[in-house]
């Protein structure tokens, strides 16, 4: 029995964390626990040594002074903040007049307002809350199907996930030992590309099936020419500016994507001031929720590595490996069976636990296999967007549950997400299809380094101390040049 456990050691562990995840244990509380204990079980067989855990209090406080963790706090701060400032009600307010002459015009103006809310919040309960609050209700009094009304709005309030500054490419950066500002330069243009297959599927409705999304009525459409120019202007600049501050100094390598998040929640505070709607409440509840937020995740992150450290002990991260360097087809068949792997799971995990459990795993093997590591973060972030949409665990769809009218049924909602899930699904086709869509650095740094083929580009784009890949793990090599000593 003691020599099967430990030969199996990995596969048992890795089990033994799916069962308690199904049972609807704490992801954290998971890992931690999962980890301690096959920990013990390995020190007791005389498979680890006790040294192994004596890496912990070094591996914790390494999480605890990682700065760019620091942007998700901020960047949720500042996604609270601009929602409960009632930016969200003026730019589909907005953008619904301007749209709204053309069949489909208001489904338009969701998407529109979904992908700019999401360049400058970051949160997807916060678009998806917002529109479904403000627009549903409207587009089911001008005669919008319900299952297209309620799929644009859970759909669009996603696009948070994959533009720019999206909270899993922060998480996904770190996971990686990528830099934010490469995630984030690398998922603007498939963000922007999937933004225009739900317009294009809209479009598509509204000329074949019109009577599911009529143009407004004309007594619907209260401002006209000069009102309506000047609102749209006063309304967009406000958040242009904000998008601009945020990300366009990022990119442009003015400021690190924490010190962006800090600019932002401050430009978030500014708006909200400038519009008379900032409170000792909303700040209060502001707070609290980011603090819940960030606390959440340090929490998963505290527990995946207890696991991980544990794991690549007992060899887990050769047992991923060989399974999945094994398969056929190479790099397509890798990324073909990862694909399918994390589509799956998403039904049951949300994407921080996605990113913190199953990318740890899949890194090291992506980059023996010589896949760009930004390039696999973005195309794994697009992939889990779908654990907010499809049914039955979509986070997206129960926010949109919660308020939306009795009229709109829980099945409306879910027939309303399947089509967006498929476009979701064919982003991460075309990703792989044309790799080039994720783009980030200098390309002209990148042809020169290619011209040149003595240098691995991979390696130039990063920053700092992130240049190195996930491959290795310090713990781990501890862990085998003592058992080596002991021999």
């Amino acid at each position: 029995m003691a020599e099967f456990i430990i030969a199996n050691m990995a596969p048992l562990m890795f089990g033994a964390l799916v069962l308690f995840l199904l049972f609807g244990y704490p992801v954290a509380f998971a890992l931690a626990a999962n980890g301690i204990v096959f920990g013990l079980i390995g020190i007791e067989l005389g498979l680890l040594t006790p040294a192994l855990f004596q890496a912990l209090p070094e591996r914790i406080f390494g999480i605890m002074a990682n700065d760019t963790l620091l942007a998700i706090p901020f960047f949720t701060f500042m996604g609270l903040i601009l929602e409960r400032s009632g930016m969200a009600e003026d730019l589909l307010d907005t953008i619904g007049q301007l749209f709204g002459p053309i069949r489909g015009g208001l489904a338009f103006a969701v998407i529109f307002v979904g992908a700019l809310l999401a360049a400058t919040t970051g949160v997807v309960a916060a678009s998806v809350i917002s529109m479904g609050l403000i627009s549903l209700p409207i587009m089911l009094r001008y005669g919008y199907d319900k299952r297209l009304a309620s799929g644009v709005i859970a759909a669009s309030g996603t696009l948070a996930q994959i533009i720019p500054p999206s909270l899993v490419l922060i998480i996904m950066a770190d996971q990686l030992g990528r830099s934010v500002g490469d995630m984030y330069e690398g998922a603007m243009v498939p963000g922007l590309v999937l933004t225009g297959l739900y317009v294009g599927y809209v479009a598509l409705l509204a000329i074949f099936k019109p009577s599911s999304c009529p143009a407004l009525p004309p007594e619907a459409r209260t401002l006209r020419g000069a009102k309506l120019f000047l609102r749209v202007i006063t309304t967009l600049v406000p958040p242009l500016v904000l998008i601009f501050l945020v990300l366009g100094t990022i990119f442009l390598g003015i400021a690190t994507p924490t010190e962006g998040g800090a600019m932002g929640a401050a430009g978030a505070l500014i708006l909200a001031i400038a519009r008379g709607r900032i409170s000792f409440k909303l700040l209060k509840q502001a707070m609290e929720t980011t603090g819940k937020l960030s606390s959440f995740v340090v929490f998963i992150l505290v527990g995946s590595t207890v696991f991980g450290l544990v794991f690549r002990g007992v060899d887990g991260d050769l047992w991923v490996e060989h399974l999945l360097l094994g398969l056929p087809g190479g790099q397509v068949g890798f990324l073909i069976v990862v694909n399918i792997l994390v589509f799956v799971l998403a039904f049951f995990l949300d994407f921080f636990e996605l990113s913190f459990i199953i990318v740890p795993l899949l890194a090291p093997v992506a980059d023996k296999l010589g896949i760009d590591l930004v390039w696999f973060g973005v195309l794994l972030a697009v992939n889990m967007q779908t654990s907010f949409m499809h049914p039955p665990f979509g986070f997206a769809l129960f926010y949109l549950r919660s308020v939306a009218p009795s009229s709109v049924k829980t099945t409306d909602i879910y027939w309303g997400a399947i089509p967006f899930v498929c476009i979701q699904i064919l982003m991460v086709a075309i990703i792989i299809i044309f790799p080039g869509i994720v783009s980030y650095g200098d390309p002209a740094e990148k042809a020169r380094i290619e011209h040149q083929g003595d240098v691995d580009l991979s390696t130039m784009m990063q920053d700092g101390d992130s240049t190195k890949a996930p491959t290795e793990d310090s713990a781990a090599d501890l862990l085998k040049n003592l058992q080596s000593e002991s021999k």
